[in-house]
């Protein structure tokens, strides 16, 4: 099998598995707390192997991170509406600190370094996914909104397709060549417009029908207006492209290719969700910040 057919087969089931997921907030949740996990995990190992003088602890590391995703997760959907649902959390950081006394590694600043960063990078991008996910109301309730986060993953896709696309039979200029020489300027520009286009389409069937249903909405009566869509998919290109980018930073780095070899055909989780890791926390303070405006 050919890596096109398998990059094609993995990319199908990978679409799949997260649209059907965000159908249900149980089936949402289970499904990013693995993505959460499996992610941490593979960050360590790549940590562990590829970084001089560095040692993290690729399970705590992992647990911690799952359980700050699921208490996020808690707290915003009202499950454990006490804050009191990360004190867990903090005890596991302070742990992560005060170990390095007794372990007599050769660098523990490196160690605590790629500690945090595997909570900075991973754990708390990922959480933001049920910031948007789960909204109050004026009515005090919580309610699941799958639309917004799922169009966040869907901008993401339609730039990563329309960019390949514009840049095979365009490109000319480099994006970032010190970083990743495939990128383009041409194919950047064509994958925002793509982007423009879906979300433009997204915001108008928001508008058209999903405003007759008698529920409390984000804004008023529909979730965001169609230039706020169109706001949001400029948002995901340029802070996905980023995202993108930062991951091709830490592979040259660390002199890999790929993050692992969990996705055939797209490499580890790290270069599946690279772009969600800058897209999603820069759409939870664009949206939040429409609230103040």
């Amino acid at each position: 099998m050919n890596n096109f057919i398998k990059r094609t087969i993995t990319g199908i089931i990978y679409v799949a598995c997260i649209v059907t997921a965000f159908m249900q907030p149980f089936a949402m949740l289970f499904l990013f707390a693995l993505v959460t996990g499996l992610t941490a995990w593979e960050f360590c190992g790549l940590v562990n192997d590829r970084v001089a003088h560095t040692q993290v602890n690729p399970l705590i590391c992992t647990v911690a991170a799952v359980y700050f995703f699921l208490a996020m997760s808690g707290y915003v959907s009202g499950i454990t509406p006490s804050s009191g649902v990360f004190i867990p959390y903090l005890l596991t950081i302070v742990y992560l600190f005060v170990s390095e006394l007794y372990l007599k590694q050769e660098n523990p600043i490196n160690d605590w370094a790629y500690t945090m960063l595997s909570q900075m990078y991973i754990a708390l991008p990922v959480s933001m996914i049920t910031v948007l996910a789960f909204t109050g109301s004026a009515d005090g309730e919580v309610h699941f909104y799958a639309l917004l986060p799922l169009s966040v993953f869907i901008f993401l896709w339609v730039n990563d397709t329309g960019a390949y696309c514009v840049g095979s039979l365009l490109g000319r200029h480099k994006l970032f060549p010190r970083v990743s020489p495939g990128k383009s300027w041409e194919g950047s520009i064509g994958g925002a417009v793509f982007v423009l286009l879906a979300a433009w389409a997204i915001g108008t069937l928001d508008n058209l029908f999903v405003a007759d249903f008698d529920q409390p909405r984000f804004f008023g009566k529909c979730i965001l207006t169609i230039w706020q869509w169109l706001g949001l998919g400029l948002v995901v290109v340029v802070f996905g492209t980023w995202g993108d980018l930062v991951e091709s930073l830490f592979k040259r780095t660390l002199g890999i290719k790929d993050s692992g070899n969990i996705l055939p055909g797209h490499g580890g989780m790290l270069d599946r969700f690279d772009s969600a890791l800058m897209a999603f926390p820069a759409a939870v303070v664009y949206i939040y910040t429409l609230t103040l405006l």
